[in-house]
């Protein structure tokens, strides 16, 4: 990370302790842990959350969607790689791995993809970059036997 004209070491230090405190959520996020205060560090009241499934407003709201997503979820861990950083945006690549009894037969699922968040003092606006089949589709039998089809004929 280069330090702009603008930004100063304490600027420096507050994005990368939000940054940690955001991979932190993200590998103990679960359903007991989504009001555990957490969300409230990392994200701003009017959080702006999108994915390829989902366009929510407000931290209520997403706490909500973190409520019921997780509610089913067995294990859910990230590997983060790359970041790179710029005023107040930063672009996160990361691996996530998790199990959920109704996909891929409750085994390990990996998914590549990429959260882009835009903050000020808390994150703001937070959109991931995710192949839904990858994360979803291909795991449920029937959709995975079609996916697989159309797969093969595109090649």
């Amino acid at each position: 990370m280069s330090i702009s004209k603008t930004q100063t070491v304490e600027d420096l230090a507050h994005i990368n302790a939000l940054l940690e405190s955001f991979k932190l959520l993200y590998n103990t996020l679960n359903a007991n842990t989504y009001d555990d205060g957490l969300i409230d560090k990392v994200y701003a009241d009017d959080i702006e959350f999108i994915d390829c499934f989902h366009h929510i407003n407000g931290i209520q709201n997403f706490k909500k969607y973190c409520a019921s997503i997780y509610e089913n979820v067995k294990h859910c861990q990230f590997e983060f790689h790359d970041e790179y950083i710029k005023s107040n945006s930063a672009m996160l690549t990361w691996t996530m791995e998790y199990t959920h009894p109704k996909l891929n037969n409750g085994k390990m699922i990996y998914v590549k993809g990429s959260s882009e968040i835009l903050f000020n003092k808390k994150v703001y606006k937070h959109k991931d970059y995710v192949d839904s089949g990858e994360l979803l589709y291909e795991h449920i039998p029937l959709l995975k036997t079609v996916i697989s089809f159309l797969k093969k004929r595109m090649m």
